[in-house]
Parts: C-alpha cells; sequence; structure tokens
C-alpha cells in the first residue's frame, strides 16, 4: 500500500484523491507503523524548509522514513517541498535535510527580468533521461508548479527533467529508489494522474 506521510504541511487530500482516480490503494498517515508497512511512500508538502524539517523530527518521524528508504529500499516520491527536503540543506533556512541526493535548494535569482517569485502555473518539463516515472508521456509534457526554491543538484546525472523559468532548473530528480518532483502532479490533472500512475505500477 502506497502511504502519503502526513507531517502536517499543505493540503495532502487533494494527493489521496488523485490516487482513488487511478484505482489506487493510498493511505493518508503519520502513524510510524502504519508507514513502516508501506510498500511506497509519498512525502508531499507546501511551506518553508525548517518548518516541514522541525514537524518531521518533532514527530519521531525522520528515523522510519529513513530506514524505509535507506535501509529497506522503498520507493518514495517527493512532492514540491516534499522534493526539496531530499536535498541536505536549503538557503531558505538551518534545519538539514534528508540528505539523500546531494544538493541545495536555492532562490529564484533573476538579472533584468520581470519574471515574478512564485513562479506559479503551467509549465513545460524537458526530458533529459529515459525513466519508469515518464512512461506513456507525451513530449510536451506541462504541470503546475507554485515554488519560490528550486533543487541543485550536485550530480548531474541525478536530473531526469528540466524546466525554464528565466533560466533552466531541475524540476524531476532521482537517485537508485527516490524520486522528487518540484511541480504538484494532483493539480495536474491527466498529466500528474499518469505520473502517479507510473510511480504506483512502474517504478
Amino acid at each position: 500500500m502506497i502511504v502519503i506521510i502526513d507531517y502536517r504541511m499543505g493540503n495532502v487530500g487533494s494527493i489521496l484523491n488523485m490516487f482513488k482516480k487511478i484505482g489506487c490503494e493510498a493511505e493518508l498517515s503519520e502513524d510510524i507503523e502504519t508507514i513502516k508497512k508501506a510498500s511506497k511512500l509519498i512525502l508531499p508538502g507546501v511551506g518553508s524548509f525548517d518548518t516541514g524539517m522541525q514537524n518531521i523530527n518533532e514527530s519521531g518521524l525522520f528515523s522510519v522514513i529513513n530506514d524505509k528508504v535507506l535501509q529497506e529500499k522503498t520507493p518514495i516520491l517527493g512532492i514540491c517541498l516534499g522534493m526539496q527536503l531530499l536535498a541536505q540543506q536549503s538557503e531558505e533556512g538551518k534545519e538539514k535535510g534528508f540528505g539523500w541526493i546531494d544538493g541545495e535548494v536555492v532562490k529564484f535569482k533573476f538579472q533584468e527580468t520581470d519574471l515574478k517569485i512564485p513562479h506559479m502555473g503551467w509549465n513545460t518539463i524537458d526530458i533529459k533521461k529515459a525513466d519508469p516515472i515518464f512512461n506513456e508521456m507525451p513530449k510536451e509534457t506541462r504541470f503546475y508548479f507554485v515554488h519560490s526554491y528550486h533543487f541543485v543538484c550536485d550530480e548531474k546525472k541525478n536530473v531526469l527533467a528540466n524546466t525554464n523559468y528565466g533560466y533552466d532548473f531541475e524540476s524531476v530528480i532521482r537517485k537508485d529508489n527516490i524520486w522528487g518532483v518540484q511541480f504538484h502532479p494532483e493539480k495536474s490533472h491527466k498529466f500528474g494522474m499518469q505520473l502517479l500512475k507510473n510511480f504506483t505500477y512502474s517504478c
């Protein structure tokens, strides 16, 4: 069963509803024993990096999630803030992330442009590497973004797709059993539905 980790960051109900639409059994939970039994994990999130990590640490979830991912090799998908928490650190605060994928989270920095922060709305992804998470997706695949910070990978081999907003940034990353997407698949209609279906059945 897929468990959507509830650490009190954002509206996770929409992710649960999307899984219902694709006919997949998923449960929203902050219960440690439930998370231990998961076959796959979703780490969602909207909000600040520090608050997210503080909630995870204070609820006692850090070690169980860490063990599931690193020891048991349970597949995990980080969404938006959840992707950023895969990093070692963020310019947004002082807390340490999970550090599973080498890199840091930085704020958009533009020169001579009128682009607004946050990056909000629909945008395409430029797929750099074939991966099961992209199965049956058209070349022009669009997703819904809302974020002011983005992940910068130390090793570009972990980058599956980029998106351009002023400049190219990493929008889909992967290392072994760990995936991260900067956009919101639960708000991305048929494209998001296909991505979650791929994670459920192909990854």
